[in-house]
């Protein structure tokens, strides 16, 4: 049993009867017992507004631009008694843990320093519902693939129009599948969206753009400055202060600190953008491309889209052995352009609703990446192919060796911003558990101490990825973590093959994430987010097929949960927090989420 200090390492102060350490590689109560911490992510739904899941396109557009919608009611409903039916379930399921999902945008929609304060109150009023329940529970600052209008979820509209886009015409030029859309503007069936297609929009022109401006601004691109600071410093600083604010107010709430929310999350399975391609002209330039599907250009073809270029790219699928290209597909946008018209703004560069000025060497209306010289758009043809792979001269990372040395995301830009906003929870909450939660499979850079101030647990993800990406569960799997790491020459070599080979591997890839905290140094792991689709086989087990004969019969499901949940057990003893339990999951729209349907409850059954 681990020795457990009597004052807290973070604050020096005593330990309270419920406190939980992070040591020797585990939670540990205040005893020295090992907690294992079983919970569930609350929740899917909570990525969009009560009136906006996101195959609803009517208003989509108009609401957001004038300040977006409000998320109270994400993600239980207070008035109605239903919330203590679903805590009251999940305790009885036997979950201790929660990780609570929130955006940004649920924060700061109606403009840059504009609080939703009436939705940090209703939070606050959910975390006290769930502090009666005996959950413990760690906040998810959420995000995919940037933001709802560049098809995933988190930051506000506002952002993008900050960066220099307009998103209305993203799905025309293959800037963003948006699933309301889909396929086209003109003619959505939002039905048809292919499973799993909104996380390839991490390798189309939207995401590049955001997550290397989010995290690297100031050194690719430099001319991008609002309000006299670089466009970086702009959005992490409002970023930063918006979470904050909400810590503030979980923190004056004077009831739920330590005993019922023990931390925070970082930033949600952050990107790395087009920060480290070594080649614009490739598919598979950075570990964001692992999954391809449906039409997949270049970066630089994404450039040229979104300049209004028609371009022809590579078509892929995802069959048995993961994706493989089946063709090509024209796309023409016919002149339309991701990017914002000048008239977007004034003629001194302030934009009328979100107030901003924005610098005059920034010109709206073209490519940000053309006018850095990273490309020239008069003859398509990249000028700088190695610009994001490169330290830029006058670099603001002081982890660069030398001048022109290789880029490393986790350790020059993502650490970076990590350090600034641990600072800031930790100044609301000083006993904080920082989960730390870097991009996807990446194990995580070395941090100081003086910053995890020995409460800490590394938050890696975990999905069975075949099973998600085919809704099957197969009779064969692959090492996927092992692939993405470069273990083997070829894909075959990671095949298992059998359902005692397959529980084995899902094992072995776990048992890599656990060790993965080592780097940090003696904490433990959690796996935030684990879980699979109930939507298998076509929603065989809604009854879809075959007359309903297999309507309820979820032994396909059971079988894929088993194995990943298994997978946790034995010799890893991990934590995990499963993804997910949305309250208003239905079969026919599952999370109202980019039709993913990951909930472990559904009233329709």
């Amino acid at each position: 049993m681990p020795r457990v200090p009597s004052i807290s390492p973070a604050t020096g102060l005593p330990t309270p009867p419920d406190f939980v350490h992070t040591t020797a590689g585990q939670f540990v109560d205040t005893t020295g017992r090992t907690l294992l911490l079983r919970g569930i992510n609350l929740s899917g739904s909570a990525k969009a507004p009560v009136d906006k899941p996101s195959y609803v396109i009517e208003g989509l557009w108009d609401d957001a631009e004038a300040g977006g919608s409000s998320f109270v009611g994400r993600p239980l409903n207070l008035d109605d008694g239903s919330a203590d039916v679903h805590l009251a379930r999940l305790r009885g399921w036997g979950f201790n843990m929660l990780r609570y999902v929130v955006t940004w945008e649920a924060i700061e929609h109606e403009g840059p320093g504009k609080y939703d304060y009436e939705f940090m109150d209703y939070t606050v009023r959910v975390l006290r519902k769930c502090k009666e329940y005996g959950f413990r529970i760690f906040m998810d600052p959420h995000q995919d693939v940037w933001s709802r209008f560049s098809g995933g979820s988190g930051a506000p509209f506002w952002t993008l129009h900050a960066c220099g886009f307009e998103p209305r015409n993203f799905t025309t030029t293959s800037a963003a599948f948006v699933h309301a859309e889909y396929p086209s503007p003109s003619s959505p069936d939002p039905a048809s969206f292919p499973a799993m297609i909104w996380s390839t929009n991490y390798i189309h022109l939207a995401s590049l753009t955001l997550f290397t401006l989010f995290f690297a601004g100031r050194d690719y691109a430099p001319k991008c400055v609002l309000d006299g600071v670089n466009v970086q410093d702009y959005l992490q600083s409002h970023y930063v202060a918006a979470m904050g604010a909400l810590a503030d107010r979980i923190r004056a709430a004077g009831d739920l600190l330590d005993d019922c929310v023990l931390g925070w999350d970082s930033l949600n399975e952050p990107s790395e953008g087009l920060i480290g391609f070594p080649d614009l002209d490739s598919t598979s330039a950075n570990s964001t491309a692992q999954l391809k599907k449906g039409p997949t250009p270049t970066a630089a073809q994404s450039f040229r889209l979104g300049m209004g270029a028609a371009q022809t790219v590579e078509d892929w699928d995802f069959g048995q052995f993961g994706p493989k290209k089946v063709g090509e597909v024209t796309i023409d946008p016919r002149g339309v352009r991701a990017w914002a018209d000048p008239g977007m703004e004034d003629e001194r560069g302030v934009h009328p609703k979100w107030g901003w000025t924005r610098d005059p060497g920034w010109k709206l209306g073209t490519c940000l990446w053309a006018q850095h010289g990273v490309w020239d758009p008069d003859s398509g043809a990249v000028l700088e192919p190695e610009y994001f792979n490169r330290r830029r001269p006058g670099s603001s990372s002081s982890s660069f060796s030398s001048e022109n040395a290789a880029v490393d995301f986790n350790a020059d830009y993502w650490a970076p911003h990590w350090r600034a906003f641990a600072a800031r929870i930790r100044a609301a909450h000083p006993e904080a558990i920082h989960f730390v939660n870097p991009p996807v499979f990446s194990a995580p850079p070395p941090l100081d101490e003086a910053d995890l101030r020995g409460r800490a647990a590394y938050s890696a993800h975990y999905y069975d990825g075949l099973t998600l990406v085919s809704r099957h569960w197969n009779w064969f799997n692959a090492d996927a973590l092992g692939m993405m790491r470069g273990k083997y020459s070829n894909v075959l070599q990671a095949i298992r093959v059998g359902e005692g080979a397959i529980r084995k591997c899902l094992g072995e890839q776990l048992g890599v994430l656990k060790r993965d905290a080592e780097i940090l140094g003696p904490y433990p792991t959690l796996i935030g987010e684990i879980g699979i689709p109930y939507d298998m086989d076509g929603k065989r087990a809604y009854g879809r097929t075959d007359g309903g004969r297999y309507k309820g019969d979820y032994g396909r499901q059971q079988r894929a949960l088993d194995a990943s949940l298994n997978a946790t057990d034995g010799a890893n003893a991990l934590s995990y927090t499963i993804w997910t339990y949305c309250p208003d999951n239905g079969h026919e729209w599952g999370d109202g989420w980019n039709l993913e349907d990951l909930s472990v409850w559904s009233p329709d059954d």
